[in-house]
């Protein structure tokens, strides 16, 4: 045992967690990436502009992005019960975890093409590329590293978030941090899991860095 709590909890608890932040961080991408692509072709200036579709899609994303992830994960439960067949879990907690990162992703990768040079995507342009030969050719190659970054940071957000469906039964490392700490007074399991979850950062982190920089330089 460890400050009082069974290994295989923490073990379990800690798993829990890498699930809770590994799938949602996919469906968040392959959902976010195509709303940046979206918004930064449709934007004023952008090489398919298009006001309508840009500010539809622009206050969408604000909206979601401005509900308070709490409020996020109480006010959907009927439609996570009716999806995954139950309201707490981890797996419940995906639901929730996908509908906050992916606007939020999206805003991030956004951004990150948005940095592209326009001289490259007005070369490109000269050179007769298709808009999916601009975008996949020449947009997201020399993005790459700041994307990257973007889905780091989006990682770092939705690990933080995962602490937090924890306080509402999804399971992971914040679950236990409530459950086992905070209402049973284990100061030391307390701390012990802010540390686990300061290591989760800079792993993610870490790694995210390196990605970036081995992308920069090809």
């Amino acid at each position: 045992m460890i400050f009082g709590v069974k290994t295989a909890k923490i073990l379990t608890c800690v798993f829990q967690t890498l699930y809770m932040v590994s799938v949602p961080l996919v469906v968040g991408a392959l959902i976010g990436f195509p709303l940046a692509v979206i918004l930064v072709i449709t934007r004023k200036g952008g090489i398919k502009q298009n006001a309508v579709v840009y500010n539809t899609l622009n206050i969408f994303i604000n909206i979601v992005r401005s509900v308070p992830f709490i409020i996020l994960i109480v006010s959907i439960m009927p439609f996570t019960k009716f999806i995954v067949g139950t309201r707490v879990g981890s797996t419940a907690a995906l639901l929730p975890l996908t509908c906050f990162i992916a606007p939020f992703l999206a805003r991030l990768l956004e951004s990150a093409l948005l940095g592209v040079d326009k001289g490259i995507i007005e070369a490109a342009q000269a050179l007769g590329a298709t808009t999916m030969q601009t975008i996949f050719r020449f947009m997201l190659p020399e993005a790459s590293g700041a994307l990257i970054l973007g889905i780091t940071t989006g990682a770092v957000g939705l690990l933080g978030a995962t602490a937090m469906a924890g306080a509402v039964g999804g399971g992971g490392v914040g679950d236990l941090a409530i459950t086992y700490g905070y209402q049973r007074f284990n100061q030391p399991l307390m701390i012990a899991t802010v540390i686990v979850l300061i290591g989760f950062v800079q792993l993610i982190q870490g790694i995210g860095n390196g990605l970036s920089k081995k992308a920069q330089h090809k």
